[in-house]
């Protein structure tokens, strides 16, 4: 199938590598000039480094490329895909597959990016999110690995698992967008988080008990969203925010680190050198929470470590100080 994936970072990248072995014609887009003209010199991309770049991968900066296509993957950060999504409404085919695989929830709207992107295009396409604990680095490498694609419609969602997968992807489908796209978006909340904890010196213990809350405080708001509890439990859910709280390749982690060693904020986003989605997550998080009256301690208090100045060690104090609770009266299941 003729392919054109919307965004040469990392993740991007990493999927067309993928569709590309899958036998797909896939052309990679970059934002800027400068950007596709290193990959088309160098046949590798500085983000993943190691992995080559075939000759049979097309590279263009023209977004006309996804004319013709059957399937589109949107790749861009979050703070892109509505621009995206609006050249996508004027110049992709009726019907073309449009594939979200970014993670976050946009500003001031609140919506999640599937909604942005439906929103955008207006029917003309169906949209699929593609979403789980997947880093670039790894799939890049062939290392085995194991996503969700979730849509209502449910041909569209399978589809892409047969695009998609092979001996090394596996693919489930799921009919629970909001669920996915609220795991995708808050796990790096909780990753930030868990990154200041290890900038801290904080152990295992820890880690565990902001990994297990946060995923109640994810659940609690996704279901109150729409979205199924199960989701919150499978891989967009509890397995994303295992690999993202635990691996090196997180830049959410590194840049709690950073922040934990007493980095400021502004400082330790820059230092990542790419885009730290859960800083922009926290904000959105906490609006979107407010609006439907849920309460989200550990991503409030990330809300006030990463846009009010509040010390880290003293918001974890007095979040180890809250009132009583039942844990059956706080769990999602």
């Amino acid at each position: 199938m003729k392919t054109t994936v919307l965004g040469s970072g990392a993740w991007g990248t990493a999927l067309a590598l993928l569709l590309l072995e899958n036998g797909s014609d896939v052309t990679l887009w970059s934002y800027t000039q400068e950007e596709s003209a290193v990959l088309r010199e160098k046949r590798e991309n500085p983000m993943l480094k190691g992995v080559p770049l075939p000759e049979s991968l097309k590279l263009t900066t023209d977004m006309a490329a996804v004319k013709g296509c059957g399937l589109v993957v949107v790749a861009t950060p979050s703070f892109a895909v509505r621009t995206t999504a609006r050249q996508l409404k004027e110049l992709a085919d009726p019907g073309t597959i449009l594939v979200s695989v970014s993670k976050g929830i946009e500003k001031d709207t609140s919506l999640r990016l599937s909604q942005v992107i439906e929103e955008e295009v207006q029917g003309k396409c169906p949209v699929v999110v593609l979403s789980g604990p997947s880093h670039a680095e790894e799939v890049g490498r062939h290392i085995p690995t194991g996503v969700v694609v979730a849509s209502e419609d449910l041909a569209a969602a399978e589809k892409v698992q047969d695009l998609f997968m092979n001996q090394r992807f596996r693919v489930y489908t799921s009919d629970d967008k909001i669920g996915t796209e609220i795991c995708a978006a808050l796990k790096n909340i909780i990753a930030l988080c868990a990154g200041c904890c290890d900038g801290m010196g904080y152990g295992d213990n820890t880690k565990a008990l902001l990994m297990t809350r946060g995923l109640a405080e994810m659940a609690r708001l996704g279901v109150a969203l729409g979205g199924r509890k199960d989701s919150f439990t499978g891989l967009a859910g509890v397995g994303d925010l295992i690999v993202t709280c635990c691996s090196m390749h997180s830049r959410n982690r590194r840049c709690g680190i950073l922040i934990g060693q007493g980095k400021p904020v502004d400082e330790a986003v820059k230092e990542i050198g790419a885009v730290v989605e859960g800083y922009y997550a926290a904000a959105n998080a906490r609006a979107l929470a407010q609006k439907a009256g849920v309460e989200m301690p550990i991503a409030q208090a990330a809300y006030e470590v990463l846009y009010e100045g509040r010390d880290v060690h003293t918001v974890i104090t007095n979040l180890m100080q809250r009132a009583k609770r039942s844990e059956r009266d706080e769990s999602y299941l």
